[in-house]
């Protein structure tokens, strides 16, 4: 779901990678006696994909179909989608992968989506929608985010200490307190707000009442401060304390919460029509797309899933897991129903990578080109992919992408290199911070669009990071989804049986020994300059430097 992907280089395969053995699709015929065709929907960015998966063959076929995203000249930080695109746009996906897998869809067992998030849609009567959603890019309300850290904190909300410590504008609460003042015009028709994936899942079914949408662990855990130990979703006196438009709204919003293993409701007629599928067939509770991406690329207990495309979300999933500041919560349930799930990531990866091409006047595959014979720190440059803010571990929406090292002869290509150094730099940040929380970190896998198609890419993080990087062979968009709805449909007992049956193998770039010097001061350079540009506050040398030119362009 990248706007355009880097090409891949035999040279960088051969030098740094090689195939792990086991695991993968149709190994030893596993599952042919009980067979079972299922469709996992993921819902990216731009474009919804939905891929149609056999418990025994594996991936029979899969379609694409684009999503229109409504932007802003007067507003960078705008960024909205339609329902009804997205309702459209699935139903034609649907309908063109079924056809590609060469089945009849009336043999579809069970339907699951993920979806991007927080991704955030307010509804009225009959769940009709009141607005278009704002979508996870929408940055909006970093004012009402720096309103709820700072009401959290002082309140001493134990909430926020498990999503971070730093509430996002990307996130929930935000975004529908963003809403409510900005469209005093449609607050009295507010029946409740949904995140996508609810919101995609209640449609399928038929649900019109909110009080029988079941909503997402995933989503509430990582986006709406809710957390079973504290009473769920925050107090109504908290909520009216930070502002009173807020009144009534927790009660509308308190519905079941529920992990991905239970069912949301059944595929409705009217839909099991447009998408070309068996009415009644169940549709599990859904997920983001990154935490199930990660399933989907064959991540167990220990492991972290680097999910790169447009943005960088970063999972991981243990038994015990301890609070980790600056990351996007520690949420029991949000990856695997059986583990306590962990969110990282970075705002902008893939993104990056087109603007710098786009204003090159060429795409990132042309501008590509050549990439394998870069070497460590050649160019000169640290490239802070802080374009559309930092995700993780500073949490700042406030700052701008940043190079340094600049000559007169440097190239676009040159800053593309050092960009995706720059992420790779950023990642191991975060590793780092999981790390000294406690967070074990077995394999790295690099999942989501990007890695499949950029093995400089690969090869770069697994020198930065000195260790072995996994890559899937094949596309697992989507994949995670199909597992959830395998399990579903009952035709495996857990989410590992389903993992053995469909999961591709892995290819994995090694680390080359004579890049870790170069990597391991450039990376303490970067990790000094992160802090000290990205940190606000007292303590922070030049904190103030990014805010002030992005207020000065703005006006």
């Amino acid at each position: 779901m990248v706007p355009a992907h880097i090409m891949a280089s035999r040279t960088w395969l051969s030098r740094g990678a090689r195939r792990e053995d086991g695991g993968g699709q149709g190994a030893d015929g596993a599952g042919e006696s009980r067979m079972t065709v299922v469709a996992g929907v993921d819902f990216g960015t731009l474009s919804v994909r939905v891929t149609i998966v056999d418990s025994a063959r594996g991936v029979l076929g899969s379609a694409v179909a684009e999503l229109p995203l409504h932007r802003s000249r007067d507003d960078p930080d705008l960024a909205t989608q339609s329902h009804d695109d997205h309702m459209r746009a699935l139903a034609a996906a649907t309908r063109e992968a079924v056809a590609a897998a060469g089945i009849d869809g009336s043999g579809v067992a069970a339907i699951a989506v993920d979806t991007t998030g927080s991704s955030v849609v307010p509804v009225g009567q009959g769940l009709a929608p009141l607005d278009e959603y704002y979508l996870w890019c929408d940055h909006r309300a970093k004012g009402e985010a720096a309103e709820i850290t700072e009401l959290a904190h002082r309140r001493k909300l134990p909430a926020i200490e498990w999503c971070g410590g730093v509430y996002s504008a990307e996130w929930g609460w935000a975004k529908l307190l963003h809403w409510l003042r900005h469209n005093p015009e449609k607050r009295s028709r507010l029946v409740t707000a949904l995140e996508h994936c609810d919101m995609a899942a209640a449609t399928l079914a038929g649900i019109t009442d909110p009080a029988k949408v079941k909503r997402s662990v995933c989503a509430a855990g990582h986006k709406w401060l809710w957390h079973p130990d504290f009473g769920g979703l925050p107090s109504e006196t908290f909520l009216t304390e930070l502002d009173p438009l807020l009144a009534g709204v927790r009660e509308r919003l308190d519905t079941t919460f529920a992990t991905s293993d239970q069912i949301a409701g059944h595929l409705s007629p009217e839909w099991a029509e447009r998408l070309g599928l068996r009415a009644g067939i169940p549709i599990p509770v859904g997920a983001f797309d990154a935490h199930w991406d990660a399933i989907g690329a064959g991540a167990t207990e220990g492991d972290v899933v680097n999910v790169v495309g447009t943005s960088t979300c970063i999972i991981a999933y243990a038994r015990q897991a301890e609070l980790v500041p600056g990351v996007c919560g520690v949420v029991r349930g949000s990856v695997h129903p059986a583990f306590t799930g962990i969110e990282a990531g970075l705002s902008a990866v893939g993104d990056v990578f087109s603007a710098i091409a786009t204003r090159a006047g060429t795409s990132v595959e042309v501008l590509s080109a050549g990439l394998e014979s870069y070497r460590a720190g050649q160019t000169g440059l640290l490239r802070f992919p802080w374009d559309n803010g930092d995700r993780t571990v500073l949490v700042n929406p406030d700052v701008g992408g940043l190079t340094i090292g600049w000559n007169l002869t440097h190239t676009a290509q040159d800053e593309l290199f050092a960009a995706i150094e720059g992420t790779a730099f950023h990642t191991r940040v975060v590793l780092e911070r999981m790390a000294e929380y406690g967070t074990r970190i077995g394999r790295v896998i690099n999942g989501g669009g990007v890695p499949r198609n950029n093995s400089v890419l690969n090869q770069v993080y697994a020198d930065v990071l000195d260790r072995p990087v996994l890559v899937p062979e094949s596309n697992v968009t989507g994949l995670g989804a199909a597992i959830f709805a395998l399990h579903a449909a009952g035709a495996v007992a857990s989410i590992e049986e389903a993992q053995a049956l469909v999961c591709p193998k892995h290819t994995v770039f090694k680390p080359r020994p004579e890049t870790r010097e170069t990597y391991d001061t450039l990376y303490s350079l970067f990790r000094r300059i992160y802090f000290d540009f990205g940190r606000r506050g007292p303590d922070s040398h030049f904190g103030d430097v990014l805010p002030a030119l992005i207020r000065m362009a703005r006006g």
